[in-house]
């Protein structure tokens, strides 16, 4: 297997629970120092191929690297070079910010010359110097959030793996989260990102859709708009949007229709996007509805992201979703 300039190599990766495939035969690549983000919605696959990675779960079939180390063989040698950071915030609550820092300094081995200057690092780049004598329990979820990172990368870690780091933060604090995630990235560091998120994939040089276990697209997020989505998107904005949605649900030609922001996007067959366009605001207007505009637009992620996921649903039986 080359490894050759890659953080992470995937082949084939499989992992069954009794008659359950939770990951189902995944590939693919992670070049060093990219921010890659895996997503796809709860019970994908997410978590259980993010365990395996980290050495946490053994494959059932397949295998791969991390780090230039075997995920079969490698457990230990793996989780000694990454950083892992949980969904569940797994820090100490009853210690201070630097007593969780001082405390993971141990758990690493990190050389007793080494631990203050590190120490430092951290709460720094975190932004934590005004909370270090603060009890972890009364932190917010931001600032957990920053200390969990910390705590991850504490040891100088090449590849980071962060299980949807952001989930139940605030806004605010998700777009700053990420923006440690970027100087992370400048400085060299792979960051292997899980999400349910589409505006965090696109702050991704790279994402793999998955779904039901099974990988169902890669690429940047451009790539994913401009060539994965396989029907036109309209963007309709008119009055009373919620009604007009009902209204052109049943309509001949629209596959699906959604509330985005303050308007719809329709989504229809490949290249009938104008005749579409026309039918659209005929239809509303003639029952009623003042129509300011309808275009045709490139794709959000999250219209190729349902595109996606209904054309594997036409293809295949649904599957029982297992949380694992």
């Amino acid at each position: 297997m080359n490894t050759n300039g890659m953080a992470v190599v995937v082949n084939s990766l499989e992992k069954r629970f009794g008659s359950f495939i939770a990951v189902n035969g995944v590939s693919f690549e992670v070049p060093k120092g990219q921010i890659f983000g895996f997503l796809g919605p709860n019970g994908a696959g997410k978590s259980t191929t993010i365990r395996m990675l980290t050495g946490i779960l053994g494959p059932t079939g397949g295998g791969g690297t991390v780090a230039g180390f075997d995920v079969r063989t490698q457990a230990e040698k793996i989780k000694a070079n990454i950083g892992y950071m949980s969904q569940k915030f797994s820090l100490y609550e009853d210690l201070t910010v630097e007593e969780n820092i001082d405390f993971y300094a141990g758990i690493y081995r990190i050389p007793e010359e080494k631990r203050k200057e590190r120490k430092e690092w951290v709460i720094e780049m975190a932004g934590l110097q005004e909370h270090r004598h603060s009890r972890t329990g009364i932190l917010s979820g931001g600032w957990k959030q920053r200390l969990s990172l910390g705590c991850a990368i504490l040891h100088e870690p090449p590849i980071i793996f962060l299980d949807e780091p952001t989930a139940g933060v605030d806004p605010v604090s998700r777009r700053q989260f990420w923006d440690l995630i970027y100087e992370l990235s400048s400085r060299g560091v792979t960051v292997f990102v899980t999400t349910h998120y589409m505006d965090e994939a696109e702050y991704c040089d790279r994402i793999a859709l998955i779904y039901r276990g099974e990988l169902i697209a890669i690429g940047s997020p451009e790539e994913l708009k401009t060539k994965f989505m396989q029907e036109d998107v309209l963007e309709v904005a008119s009055d009373r949007p919620q009604d007009a949605m009902v209204e052109l649900d049943q309509l001949p030609g629209v596959r699906e229709v959604a509330l985005f922001g303050k308007g719809l996007h329709v989504v229809g067959a490949a290249g009938e996007a104008e005749r579409l366009a026309a039918t659209v605001r005929s239809h509303l207007e003639g029952h009623g509805f003042a129509v300011s505009r309808v275009e045709k637009i490139v794709p959000s992620l999250e219209d190729v992201f349902v595109s996606l996921i209904e054309a594997r649903d036409r293809a295949d039986q649904p599957q029982q979703e297992v949380r694992v």
